[in-house]
């Protein structure tokens, strides 16, 4: 199966003059990205486009690396070439909703494969596009496709028993409820709609504070220890495990 390699992403700076206008064209926004492109020029073109569109977007080149990072990151969107070295995006998004991470992937295809895209909308694709493809429609795809899982999130989060109210801001275990204040309750988010799965700490800073933060690392510790004495007083079989060096995920207990 051969790769089709558009001529359109040959070099950044032809993205910039090709594609200059679409840098103001959306709004910002703090969503982190995952791309799996082997093909380098390609993937350095589009996180080019993705930074200027105000993305926060981590970049590998292999199936393994994406696999590895789909697993410790945490992601509003992935977009996966279906060819790759080590495994394929369709290897790659199968393990990812095996282990019940239902991130949306959007599908880089070749032209004419149409085995790969029916193989991964079955997989649980949310979407794919054909190479070569024009940047502006990769750019409303990805708008789409997580504007699509911010439409289908639950007002209420549960794990292991436990509950976060999104409207409310209240933890609950069984009939207990505490009230989370405002960066508590982000914490939180972040660790159950992603249970299992590590999130570091400069993840939090990059998502709860911001990038351009004066406040220090240190202030995720605090806030964590906050959330641990929480659900202590609700007993409820969960807890905050720390993986030394790697980051934090929430688990049963």
């Amino acid at each position: 199966m051969q790769k089709c390699r558009p001529d359109v992403f040959g070099y950044v700076g032809k993205i910039h003059r090709a594609y200059g206008n679409l840098f103001t064209q959306i709004r910002r926004t703090d969503m982190r990205l995952l791309l799996a492109e082997d093909e380098k020029e390609m993937a350095h073109a589009l996180e080019a486009v993705f930074t200027h569109n105000h993305y926060s977007i981590d970049v590998v080149y292999n199936g393994i690396d994406a696999a590895d990072w789909a697993e410790s990151g945490n992601y509003d969107g992935m977009i996966l070439d279906v060819m790759m070295p080590g495994k394929s995006g369709l290897e790659v998004l199968s393990e990812l909703r095996k282990k019940g991470n239902h991130v949306p992937v959007l599908l880089l295809t070749a032209k004419g494969e149409i085995e790969d895209r029916v193989t991964g909308l079955d997989l649980g694709a949310d979407d794919y596009l054909t190479k070569p493809f024009a940047m502006k429609e990769l750019l409303a795809r990805i708008r789409a496709m997580t504007r699509r899982k911010g439409e289908v999130s639950s007002n209420t989060l549960e794990f292991g028993g436990l509950t976060l109210k999104r409207e409310t801001f209240d933890l609950g275990y069984q009939n207990e409820r505490i009230h989370l204040g405002n960066r508590e309750y982000q914490m939180m988010e972040m660790l159950m709609a992603n249970p299992g799965t590590l999130i570091s700490a400069e993840q939090f800073m990059d998502k709860i504070w911001g990038y351009d933060t004066d406040v220090e690392m240190n202030v995720v510790w605090v806030y964590l220890s906050y959330l641990r004495k929480k659900l202590q007083a609700l007993q409820a079989p969960v807890a905050i495990r720390a993986v030394r060096g790697l980051g934090y995920k929430l688990e049963r207990v």
